[in-house]
């Protein structure tokens, strides 16, 4: 019987494509490629009118309008619409036949690509799941052209399993797990959207917008996936026992993890640490860059990044060097001589050290008589900054030059290490006289 079915559709197949390379298609050819010009030109131009400034890179837009969702989904509109008013235009619906499966299969794989890509912008699996996922939609297009996806699904509805009470088929399973893939995209879709429109509101802290998209995003998550559960056609009341086991899970091994996520939520919630604070945190310092779900990234000076655990943020000393202010106190030594006039000099490098662009000037650097030291007299500038997430060794160095030149200036020089050696009860040795010869007589004559 699948066989009669097959040679049906194969050769429905073959009819359908001598109709649709002949003359009388070309009515069908024209209204088809109006329809994607009117598709094209309606995304160009809401792109221009509505989404200017952030459209690129956008879910229906993408970059470069064609490789977004809403050409394709327009594109699917118009040619439904079109083979509505075909048998009043006096054409047959042979290309629309072909074109309408190719049209579904591009807007569900731009969809799907576009929306996972937002959720996860760098990920490396999911741009194979796409590929995957794209894959099996083609699949389906061909499945669906040929005639054969009907005789398929009516195969599969004779493979069933029964556990308990409940009674799936193979059917159910594939119609659910497309319907789990639909509501977990619109889910991610949402989710992504509206953390858009957060991260975009500056009127609002940035940990307080962080801890929002969060929340909502894993919210619309756990509402698709019950509603996938429920396609699918499992009971919803099994998730009792799911939730019993879960929870012995996390009791036992996944407490760590469970852990980092709670002390995430902590972390966003009391805004002990925000997004560019400075902090220093098991002996790596750095700028805080992101605040994930499950850890925090935090990026030295030179370039380094660490992924801190979201408990070790909690449990720890942790150093702030950016939450009630972001100045920062910095410091740097020299030694002058001991027969200069100090006070003029400590003044003289205030004022120099002040003139430094990233030093500020309230508070504004003070310079103290920290020590009188073995070689010359020991001096310590103070000095502030307020970005701290630049850096310190540049500003540190600004500094030093400014110092030098001062000292230069003013004629003040940096004492080398001095000692002085006493020697008592030794002979003196007194050096030769340049006119002694060898063994201390007469030079000998010229």
């Amino acid at each position: 019987m699948n066989g009669v079915h097959q040679a049906i559709s194969l050769q429905e197949l073959r009819h359908l494509l001598v109709r649709i390379f002949s003359g009388d298609a070309l009515g069908e050819w024209a209204l088809l490629l109006g329809c994607l010009g009117l598709a094209l030109l309606l995304s160009w131009g809401l792109r221009r009118l509505l989404f200017s400034q952030h459209a690129r890179g956008s879910v229906m837009f993408g970059r470069r309008i064609v490789d977004g969702a809403l050409f394709p989904l327009l594109a699917m509109g118009f040619a439904f619409t079109a083979r509505r008013l075909l048998p009043e235009l006096g054409l047959s619906p042979a290309l629309f036949k072909l074109a309408l499966p190719v049209l579904v299969s591009l807007a569900v794989i731009r969809l799907i690509a576009r929306v996972l890509a937002a959720a996860w912008p760098q990920s490396a699996l999911i741009k194979a799941v796409e590929r995957l996922g794209s894959w099996l939609v083609w699949v389906l297009a061909v499945l669906w052209v040929t005639g054969l996806l009907p005789v398929i699904l009516d195969e599969l509805d004779d493979i069933e399993w029964k556990f308990g009470s409940v009674h799936l088929t193979a059917r159910n399973l594939l119609e659910g797990g497309l319907t789990a893939v639909i509501v977990l995209v619109t889910a991610l879709w949402i989710s992504s959207a509206v953390e858009a429109q957060l991260m975009r509101r500056e009127s609002m802290d940035l940990s307080t917008r962080k801890i929002a998209a969060n929340v909502i995003r894993a919210l619309l998550l756990f509402v698709g996936l019950l509603f996938a559960l429920s396609a699918a056609g499992i009971d919803l009341t099994a998730l009792g026992v799911l939730g019993g086991a879960l929870g012995v899970g996390i009791g036992f091994g996944l407490q760590k993890l469970a852990a980092n996520y709670v002390s995430g939520f902590v972390i966003l919630a009391e805004r002990s640490l925000r997004i560019g604070d400075m902090v220093k945190v098991d002996g790596f310092e750095g700028r805080v860059t992101d605040i994930k779900t499950r850890y925090t990234v935090i990026r030295s000076a030179a370039g380094r990044e660490a992924i801190v655990p979201n408990e070790m943020l909690i449990t720890q000393r942790v150093e702030n060097s950016s939450l009630a202010d972001t100045r920062v106190l910095l410091s740097t030594v020299v030694q002058v001589d001991y027969d200069c006039d100090v006070e003029r000099v400590m003044a003289e490098l205030g004022q120099a050290v002040l003139q430094v662009p990233r030093v500020l000037a309230d508070p504004g650097p003070a310079v103290q008589l920290s020590q009188f030291a073995a070689d010359g007299l020991e001096l310590t500038l103070y000095f502030w900054i307020n970005d701290p997430e630049n850096g310190s060794g540049g500003v540190r160095s600004e500094v030093n030059l400014a110092i030098l030149r001062t000292l230069n200036r003013l004629g003040v020089g940096i004492p080398y290490p001095q000692r002085v050696l006493r020697g008592e009860g030794l002979p003196m040795m007194v050096p030769p006289s340049p006119q002694a010869g060898p063994a201390g007589g007469a030079a000998p004559a010229a």
